[in-house]
Parts: C-alpha cells; sequence; structure tokens
C-alpha cells in the first residue's frame, strides 16, 4: 500500500509521503524455513518502537536473508578484493564527500515543513505538502541508504559509523518535523476529508489518502493519542523484559558430545548444534537448552502475558474488535485469511505427518524425538560453484520470466549491484537494499555452497520486484508492504530448485534436493501456521478473561505441537516450553505471513511453469505494483485470491508430490 502512515514516534504513526519500507529480518543461523531470530518488522499500529525496532529501518529497503554458511577461509580486508566483485554506490553519491554536501543542506529543507503547520485543511494545501514532504523524505532515504551500505562494507570503519549516526539524527529531526501532520489531517470532519480524498489536487495520493481515511474511526482525539503515546515505554516493557532476559541473563550447562568433549552450548548456537550430525550432543544440548527456559518459564509467562494484555488495551482503546484485527487492519487484510490459513493447513496435517515418518525413517532411528528435527537427513553436497557459475544458474533458473527479466539479472551483474565476496568487518548474512533514487543493491557473502546460489536467486528476486516497483510508480507507490515481501525471492528460490531437480538423475542429490524443498514448507508453512495458532488463541484467552500463565500456554503449546507432528513424534517433556524462545510473538500476528506469502509464491511460481506467458504477464504486472494497492488486490491482480483457501491447499498439494517423490527416490537408494 501507499506511504502516508509509516513514520512513528513514541507509538504516533505520522504522515509523511515517504517511498521508504521497513526492513524485514530473516535470521535463520543455516536454516532458511524455521525463522526463528527476531526480526525487525513494520511496528503495527501503536506499538511503541525501542532500540531493536528502531524507525530508522524504515528508511533503506532491505529485506535481510542471513542464510549463509561462514567461509572457512581467512577473511581479506576489502582493500584486497577485485573491486568488480563490489558494490558501486556511485549513483547515489559520486564520494563520502558529495554525501557530507547533501546532509549539510538536509537541515533547512526538513526545517520548510514547518511552514505547513496548522494549515492542512483544503486539497490544495494537503497536496503541497505530501509533495513537499515526499521530497524530503526522498532525500532523508538516499542519505540513509548511502551511509547504511557504507557501514554494511566493515562496521569497523570509524567514519562510516560517524556518517550512520548522524543521517539517523536527521531521520528523528524530519519525523518531528512530519509529527504535525495526521492529528491535523484527521481532524478534519469526515465529509471534508471525503471531499479533499476526491480533489483533483490530490489525485496522486488519493490511495494513500483514501487509506489514512480508513484509520479515522480508531484514531482517537489529539489529547487521548499524547496520552496513549505516554504509555509507550510501559507497553513496551514485555518485550524488553523478554529481550533481557533471553539475551543477557539465560545461562546454560555445557554438555558433552559423542566423544566426551565438553560442548559450551549458548543462545547462538543452539540451533546449529541441533543441526550436528553427533545425536548425543544434540540430545544433551536440547536437555541443557531448555532447561534454562524451564527455570525462568514463569518469568517469560508474565512478560509475554504482558505484552498480549498491551495489545488488547489498545485494540479496546482503539475501537477495534480484537487485537489481531488492529494488528491486521493496517494491510487491510481480514481475519478471514489468517483462520482460512489455519483451516486450510490442519486439513492437509496428514502430509506433514508423512513427512515425520519420512525424517524418522531416513535417520534410521527408533524414536524421533525434537533433538532430530534439524538434524540433516542427507549429507551436504560435496559441490562447490564459482561465482560465475551461481550467476549462469540463477539466470537460467528465471528463463520462464522472459528475456526482458534476465536483461535486468544482467543489468545488476554487470553494473555492480552486488557486494559478493566476504572481508574482514562486512556485515553477515545476506539483504537486498537501495532507495527510491538508487539501483537496487544486493549484499551477499557468497561461499560456493548451494546455499550461497540459492541466497542470490532469493535476493535477485526482492531486487527485480524493487527495480520495477520503482521503475512503474511514483515514489509514494513504489515499495510494496511486509505481506507481499517475500513473494518474489521465493519464486526465484523455487524456480531455481525447479530447474536443477529437472535435470538431476542422481538419486543421492535429488534426495537432497526434495529434502531442501520440503523443509521450506515444513518450517515456512507448518511451523509458522502453527505459531499463527498459538498466537490467536493466546490474545483471544486475554480478551475472554482467562488467565494467560505458564501452565495455559505450556499446555496449549504442547497440544499445537502434538496436533503438527503427529504420532510418530515422541513429544520430549521440554518442548512445551518451546514458545518462550520464540521472539515473534512480541510482535503481534505477522508470522502468519510468512506462511501466506511461501503458499502464495508455490502458486504463482507452479503456474509460470504449467500455464506460461499468461501467468508471467500477470506475474510481472504484480511485480510492477509496488504499494498503489492493498496487497490482497494485488496479489489477485498476480492470480492468486488469498481471501479463498484455493491457493494454500495448491501449495499444500504440491508438498505431497514432493513428498511422493522423495520417497520414491529413498526407495531407490535402499
Amino acid at each position: 500500500m501507499g506511504h502516508i502512515i509509516i513514520l512513528q514516534v513514541e507509538g504516533e504513526l505520522q504522515v509523511g509521503a515517504s517511498s521508504a519500507r521497513p526492513q524485514t529480518r530473516c535470521n535463520q543461523q543455516g536454516s532458511r524455513a524455521d525463522m526463528e531470530s527476531a526480526p525487525a518488522l513494520p511496528l503495527p499500529r501503536g506499538f511503541p518502537p525501542d532500540e531493536q525496532y528502531s524507525p530508522l529501518h524504515a528508511l533503506c529497503d532491505k529485506t535481510i536473508y542471513n542464510k549463509e554458511k561462514t567461509m572457512a577461509e581467512i577473511l581479506k580486508d576489502r582493500s584486497e578484493l577485485d573491486p568488480q566483485f563490489q558494490w558501486d554506490l556511485t549513483p547515489m553519491y559520486e564520494s563520502d564527500a558529495a554525501w557530507e554536501a547533501a546532509l549539510e543542506s538536509l537541515d533547512a529543507d526538513i526545517e520548510s515543513l514547518s511552514a505547513f503547520a496548522g494549515k492542512l485543511s483544503d486539497a490544495v494545501t494537503i497536496g503541497a505538502y505530501l509533495d513537499a514532504s515526499t521530497e524530503v523524505s526522498r532525500k532523508v532515504e538516499r542519505l540513509y541508504c548511502y551511509a547504511s551500505q557504507r557501514h554494511d562494507e566493515d562496521t569497523r570503519d570509524n567514519a562510516a559509523q560517524s556518517m550512520y549516526a548522524r543521517v539517523g539524527s536527521k531521520y528523528v529531526k524530519m519525523v518531528t518535523a512530519l509529527s504535525f501532520a495526521q492529528p491535523e489531517i484527521l481532524s478534519l470532519p469526515e465529509d471534508k476529508l471525503t471531499a479533499i480524498v476526491n480533489d483533483p489536487a490530490v489525485a496522486e495520493y488519493k490511495f494513500n489518502l483514501e487509506d489514512l481515511l480508513r484509520s479515522k474511526p480508531h484514531t482517537l482525539t489529539k489529547a487521548e493519542e499524547k496520552l496513549l503515546a505516554s504509555f509507550g515505554e510501559v507497553m513496551s516493557a514485555p518485550s524488553e523484559i523478554y529481550h533481557n532476559l533471553e539475551d543477557a541473563d539465560m545461562v546454560f550447562d555445557a554438555v558433552k558430545n559423542g566423544e566426551g568433549e565438553t560442548v559450551e552450548v549458548t543462545g547462538s548456537n543452539f540451533v546449529p548444534l541441533e543441526m550436528s550430525t553427533d545425536r548425543t550432543l544434540r540430545e544433551n544440548a536440547f536437555h541443557s537448552y531448555y532447561k534454562s527456559y524451564r527455570q525462568h518459564i514463569n518469568t517469560f509467562a508474565a512478560s509475554y502475558s504482558g505484552a498480549v494484555k498491551a495489545a488488547a488495551a489498545e485494540a479496546a482503546a482503539r475501537s477495534y474488535p480484537s487485537s489481531r484485527a488492529m494488528s491486521m487492519a493496517g494491510e487491510n487484510v481480514p481475519v478471514e485469511v489468517y483462520d482460512n490459513l489455519v483451516a486450510t493447513v490442519r486439513k492437509h496435517m496428514p502430509a506433514m505427518h508423512r513427512y515425520v515418518r519420512l525424517r524418522k525413517k531416513m535417520l534410521g532411528v527408533d524414536a524421533l524425538h525434537f533433538y532430530d528435527v534439524y538434524a540433516p537427513l542427507v549429507g551436504d553436497l560435496k559441490k562447490t560453484y564459482s561465482y560465475e557459475t551461481a550467476q549462469q544458474m540463477v539466470l537460467k533458473a528465471v528463463a520462464p520470466l522472459g528475456e526482458d527479466y534476465q536483461e535486468t539479472v544482467r543489468k545488476a551483474y554487470a553494473e555492480r549491484w552486488i557486494d559478493v565476496y566476504p572481508n574482514r568487518g562486512k556485515r553477515g548474512g545476506a539483504y537486498s537494499g537501495g532507495c527510491y533514487d538508487s539501483n537496487p543493491y544486493i549484499l551477499l557473502n557468497f561461499s560456493g555452497t548451494l546455499d550461497s546460489v540459492s541466497t542470490l536467486a532469493h535476493e535477485m528476486g526482492h531486487t527485480i520486484h524493487s527495480w520495477r516497483s520503482r521503475q512503474h510508480q511514483p515514489p509514494q507507490y513504489a515499495d510494496y508492504t511486509l505481506f507481499v515481501a517475500e513473494v518474489a525471492s521465493t519464486v526465484n528460490e523455487n524456480l531455481l530448485i525447479e530447474q536443477l531437480l529437472q535435470n538431476e538423475n542422481d538419486p543421492q542429490t535429488r534426495l537432497y534436493l526434495l529434502n531442501q524443498y520440503l523443509e521450506n514448507f515444513k518450517g515456512t508453512v507448518y511451523r509458522q501456521t502453527m505459531f499463527a495458532e498459538f498466537e490467536r488463541e493466546a490474545h483471544a484467552m486475554v480478551e475472554r478473561g482467562e488467565a494467560l500463565n505458564a501452565a495455559a500456554l505450556n499446555e496449549l503449546y504442547k497440544r499445537l505441537v502434538m496436533d503438527y507432528f503427529g504420532e510418530d513424534m515422541v513429544i520430549d517433556e521440554e518442548i512445551q516450553y518451546e514458545w518462550a524462545r520464540i521472539p515473534h510473538f512480541y510482535r503481534p500476528f505477522y508470522v502468519y505471513k510468512y506462511a501466506t506469502g511461501y503458499s502464495t509464491a508455490v502458486a504463482l511460481s507452479e503456474g509460470i511453469l504449467k500455464e506460461g506467458e499468461p501467468a508471467v504477464k500477470r506475474y510481472k504486472e504484480f511485480l510492477s505494483m509496488g504499494g498503489s494497492a492493498y496487497p490482497l488486490d494485488e496479489l489477485r491482480h498476480a492470480g492468486v485470491d488469498l481471501a479463498t483457501p484455493a491457493p494454500v491447499d495448491a501449495a499444500l498439494e504440491k508438498f505431497e508430490r514432493i513428498l511422493d517423490d522423495a520417497e520414491a527416490t529413498l526407495a531407490k537408494l535402499q
């Protein structure tokens, strides 16, 4: 959707027709599917920002994707690497000196916005304000993106750190300067607002203003909004308590591996330990990890209960029927989409149980425990790929999307949109970044694995989505919402794996690829939907006046785990505490978007491969829509209607076909 309501200070969303989109994070610690580390995502209405969820995230269009494994080789300094494998930021600014000059001239632009205060009562003035705020937002965004990417090149660089900090201060100044506009506009009578929305003087911002008008019934008086904002730190306290407890106070017993060696267990290495081929290590780490959560479970329950109650209180204050309805209102998604997802996934639960049985069979264990969930089923492929080979693999994978799509990929390669290799101090993981007035950019830490190739395909999906949106939309509509953010990246990943499977006859390699595909479904559709069910029920319990204590939360989570994993999984006592380690729950009701996004991408990639040109045409039109319509309407244009169960149904039918293939391939190896 459009970006009038994007800026937020002390819980109040502010008016400013910015082209910025909040960054999203997907920290997976080696596994794409489970998405369990804390993301930084768009703030729900009125959710007060804290350090972790800084409004600065809104300034640089970054989609973070931490999939890369650390390279074993010794890293070089950036100056030692070939510049052809480093991004070229000169289209943004010729030099750091040019950036400094642009930053110095910014204050006057920001201060000029105050001239509109007290005057936003007619279409002509509102239109002029939106033009002016759009231009200032573009300048700040461009400055921020350059500084952010310079910082990410080498996070140890003092000059880049200074640039990053100083533009952050300018951002805060801009937000403060814009703070008068939304309450001023929304204070107008509804009939006058409706007339303004339809006035030709604001025609370029009509969708933005229509969306703003939607929020009027839920916007309080100026005094009430100020009072609610004053509770911002109080309402964010549960999240702060959770993160301090988990990140600073939790300690875990060291454990023995299968050879009797002592291994440290930490919050950051737990998932990698659970991915070990050493089952003794996995089991011991599992028990150590959840022992600490059990010891603190009442504190975790109290902090989560506080977060849920804060959301429920705000929803009531803003006249929403529920905290879920409030959270979903920002993207104009009805709660039925959420409920359809859960119901459809539950209908396909037998397929998930089949996958659990397949995992048990492939691991060759008598009893499958939760410390076996991350264990590799197929040994890592020994193949390595040069970056040049990876480029050609991605180019070939996206061939079904047409020559014009491939040409943009070639342009990205040739014009140095991509920062390829790791270097000392470089930010880890991968992301797609950039702003309206720059090329899209991709940060990689390419290591030559198949995961590295897949990451390039994934980030190229984000990049082409951003490129086409910016080419076809004005700045106020150029950036897409979180609801559709992972669609294009996942379409590319799926096209890559389908292309690889089509040409792979070796059963071992084929089984590896099929298992990766199945793990993506398991973690992104089934597991995220399980999380969504947990959230839905926890919030409903509070809204019904029921106690949300440790016993109730443990029981709820354990019941869901039993439903989703079935009888072939041993329900270890510790798994009932797993809800306490999921930071997503402190950002209510967005995890379902991972499942709907993945299902949408499966439906689209299947259509592209089977239907051909008509599906490709619809898809590329969708990629060009940016935020010019609500996300459900954009997806309908692409041919996917999430108001019905059909897309999720189709995705999980695809899961069953992949499962059939995996079972048949395994039979050939036995």
